[in-house]
């Protein structure tokens, strides 16, 4: 039944970001209204530089299978319109995120638009260092390569299953590098993270029980029995408390994650970077 899945990994909601450019503001938009639902689980799919009816038609086909609510962010009035008129015939849900706005702005300007996808991306310095910071993100995650620590705008540790990588990718998207640390019993933390100003790691710890189910779920995901020791709860009290000595030992700030949508410990992260 829609709308009944909670932690079993799969999505209660498909949401299809189609757009002539890269998608990034339809996606922003769809993970922002989201996380006014959590602990609802949307599965965004982006279709990014469409360019003709013909993959538009595919989209709403493969959306109309999946149930799935289309959000699109088309500045080429006839890619909108077709948009439209296929989403009607389909039956499907479409939410033209652009097009009323663009449409006001003429009317109001005198002026008709560009027209011209990604615009906003143009040799724009700000965009560049989002991609640098994505990319810096998905170089240094999990400790690959340990100099990730020295570099980084923000450092996080945690056991496993805190939200690492998504906080690192959500973040990188608002321009800051960072790397994530794994805290696991039976491996030394990198020396480098000892050297760091404490204000520039952030620990993320999470409620037993909460973290137990989460694991469990993991394993049923990979065809794994939820037995292995992964999920038991002496286990993850024991990484728990390791990663708590830790964490005091650098002395950083600490962030339970527990029923926390990745937005808002993100929110809180960059409140706590940005405050002198």
């Amino acid at each position: 039944m829609q709308g009944m899945s909670d932690l079993t990994g799969k999505p209660e909601v498909i949401v299809y970001v189609v757009s002539d450019a890269a998608g990034d503001t339809g996606e922003l938009v769809v993970r922002a209204a989201i996380a006014q639902f959590h602990p609802i689980h949307a599965d965004i799919r982006r279709a990014p530089f469409v360019s003709d009816v013909a993959l538009l038609a595919r989209i709403t086909e493969q959306a109309a299978i999946a149930e799935a609510i289309v959000l699109y962010t088309l500045v080429r009035p006839h890619l909108r319109e077709a948009m439209r008129q296929l989403a009607e015939e389909a039956g499907i849900t479409a939410i033209d995120l652009l097009g009323s706005f663009i449409e006001t702005l003429e009317q109001r300007t005198g002026r008709k638009s560009r027209q011209e996808p990604g615009l906003n991306h143009v040799l724009d310095a700000d965009y560049f260092r989002k991609v640098e910071a994505v990319e810096f993100a998905v170089k240094y995650d999990d400790a690959r390569d340990t100099m990730g620590v020295l570099k980084a705008d923000i450092v996080l540790v945690g056991v496993s299953r805190t939200s690492k990588t998504p906080l690192s990718m959500y973040l990188a998207h608002q321009k800051f590098k960072v790397a994530n640390v794994p805290l696991v019993p039976e491996l030394k933390p990198p020396e480098e993270l000892f050297t760091l100003p404490k204000r520039k790691v952030i620990g993320l710890t999470i409620d037993t029980g909460y973290l137990n189910v989460i694991r469990k779920e993991r394993l049923k995901a990979l065809g794994l029995p939820n037995t292995a020791a992964y999920a038991t709860k002496n286990r993850i009290q024991e990484e728990l408390e390791y990663a708590e000595s830790i964490m005091k030992k650098l002395g950083c700030v600490v962030i339970d994650v527990s029923h926390k949508a990745v937005e808002e410990t993100a929110s809180l992260i960059m409140e706590y970077i940005r405050t002198p």
